[in-house]
């Protein structure tokens, strides 16, 4: 893909990654005018999500950047730098995961019905600055995915914006209601929650702007092996245990099958 090319598709990438991130305001509308949440189109779409993840990582990403890196490094050399570059982001995403306590991680997935049982639980936690600061890390790859995706091929751009969104309205809900308790203000609860997915774009941006000066076939390759590398770790850690959760059937394995089709 030339420098010029990705270029002119900045501008796409980056609506592409907004529309992902502020996927999350759509959740936090639904909290407050769906009565209860449908577990088993929870758990599909949450399979959906992961199966587009894994399969556009392994089948796009991790075989294009391969293909970048042997060719700048050899067959054997390139191999092993595509395979680090994986692992490194798994171990990134597996850092920042860490780092996020659990009551604060945006990613367990949330159903409307539970929103009076966790009240007590959540109506003194701190939900401030550093609460939209520490989801704003944890959403800054995600961002990132997206938009590297969608700079370099438009329709994997596509699917994997798809696939974040997805996943990210089940997401806006689990922020939108311990906010929504602790303060009393659906507002409130409404714009934290848009305010957690616009770190994506914001993120995208960042990273691009980085690495803007050093775009190369080589840099690429490394983005795209670590994209593929976190959003694997995202979907096996996160996406497919949240699904069987709320699964009723097999809702998330068809799902998973959908997504990868």
């Amino acid at each position: 893909v030339s420098e010029t090319s990705m270029h002119t598709n900045f501008w796409f990438a980056f609506l592409l990654t907004a529309f992902a991130g502020l996927a999350t305001a759509i959740g936090s509308a639904l909290a407050y005018i769906a009565k209860r949440t449908s577990r088993g189109i929870l758990a599909a779409s949450l399979g959906f999500s992961a199966g587009v993840m894994i399969y556009v990582s392994f089948v796009e990403l991790f075989s294009e950047a391969q293909r970048m890196l042997s060719h700048s490094y050899g067959k054997v050399m390139g191999g092993t730098i595509t395979a680090a570059s994986f692992f490194s982001g798994v171990i990134l995403i597996a850092v920042i995961d860490f780092l996020v306590p659990s009551y604060e991680n945006p990613h367990e997935g949330g159903l409307v019905e539970e929103m009076g049982s966790i009240a007590e639980e959540h109506r003194l936690k701190r939900l401030g600055v550093l609460t939209a600061l520490v989801i704003g890390i944890h959403n800054f790859p995600e961002g990132i995915a997206a938009f590297f995706a969608g700079l370099t091929n438009p329709t994997v751009g596509i699917s994997v914006a798809a696939a974040i969104a997805l996943h990210n309205i089940p997401e806006g809900i689990s922020i939108s209601i311990p906010i929504y308790f602790a303060t009393g203000s659906r507002q409130k609860a409404f714009w934290y929650s848009a305010l957690s997915g616009a770190s994506e774009p914001v993120g995208a941006l960042a990273g691009y702007l980085a690495l803007r000066p050093f775009l190369s076939d080589q840099l690429m390759g490394f983005a795209f092996a670590a994209v593929a590398g976190i959003m694997v770790f995202i979907a096996v850690d996160q996406l497919v245990p949240h699904a069987k959760k709320y699964d009723e059937g097999h809702e998330s394995v068809y799902g998973l099958i959908g997504g990868m089709v």
